[in-house]
């Protein structure tokens, strides 16, 4: 014969086994699946002629970025410098100078290892030669494209644009489930060029953030001065609006969670960095 109290914990035990089967078998259906947050940058550091790649990794620290594409990016060890400071050492450096100007190649710094390293040469009208480089990252069974570019504007024809070869002939390759792509495109988010993307399945951090760009700018220009500006002053050179974005490919279940433009206290480039936290949700491969 069993007293209450045996029978208590008896109905306890039960429940408690119950309870853990049912959270086994929810385990058992996120098998193969996970969820992955990063935080991206992109800056175009205007061949370090404001800015050494010590001062540029001392200032992004703050940030803590996973992956960062530079832009306009001296050749060399730069890039690993500024990884150096900021403690990820993994990168990819292209070997093609925008326009065949001195340092302004465009590279990834990843605090993850890199895979699948290339360089993809663009046609389009404006100045050339033009590149966008890419490579693979892997975290958690998860595998995302990142393309880092600097690219010409080509809004006179769009269709010949630079964007048009890389929405119409590079991405439509990549068969990554994820696919990041940022950098300095010249080019406003609301324009005709930037259609291009859309067309071919990317959104945008600006857009899903609700970031009214007309009212900001990621670029100055004062030629071989020394400038100063502070938030949204354009005082120290023309003001070229927000030209440099974050794209991404609309794969399942994926989040942009916060971004914006960074504003720095002092130039250490023509262009401020831009960063986003997305998080990619998916099969794992």
């Amino acid at each position: 014969m069993l007293n209450n109290g045996t029978r208590f914990f008896m109905v306890l035990g039960l429940a408690v086994m119950i309870q853990g089967c049912a959270g086994k078998e929810a385990l058992s259906e996120e098998k193969g699946k996970s969820t992955v947050k990063l935080r991206f940058i992109s800056w175009n550091v205007e061949y370090g002629f404001r800015a050494s790649a010590e001062e540029i990794g001392e200032f992004l620290k703050q940030w803590e970025p996973d992956v960062v594409c530079f832009n306009e990016v001296p050749g060399g060890d730069w890039t690993a410098r500024a990884g150096k400071i900021l403690g990820m050492e993994h990168v990819h450096l292209g070997e093609i100078s925008s326009a065949n100007h001195k340092d302004k190649y465009k590279s990834i710094l990843s605090r993850t290892p890199l895979a699948g390293k290339k360089e993809f040469i663009l046609t389009g009208n404006g100045w050339n030669p033009a590149s966008v480089v890419r490579a693979f990252i892997e975290i958690d069974g998860l595998r995302i494209a990142v393309y880092s570019l600097h690219i010409c504007s080509g809004s006179d024809i769009p269709e010949n644009s630079h964007s048009a070869d890389i929405a119409t002939r590079i991405l439509p390759q990549d068969n990554t489930p994820h696919i990041v792509v940022m950098g300095d495109f010249n080019n406003y988010i609301d324009g005709p060029v930037m259609g291009v993307y859309r067309t071919a399945g990317f959104s945008n951090t600006w857009e899903r953030l609700g970031i009214d760009t007309k009212k900001k700018f990621t670029c100055f220009f004062k030629e071989k001065e020394v400038i100063t500006y502070t938030g949204s002053d354009t005082s120290a050179g023309k003001n070229y609006g927000v030209i440099d974005h974050i794209l991404f490919n609309l794969a399942e279940d994926t989040r942009v969670i916060a971004g914006g433009i960074i504003e720095t206290e002092k130039p250490l480039s023509d262009h401020k960095p831009i960063w986003a936290d997305i998080q990619f949700s998916g099969n794992t491969i």
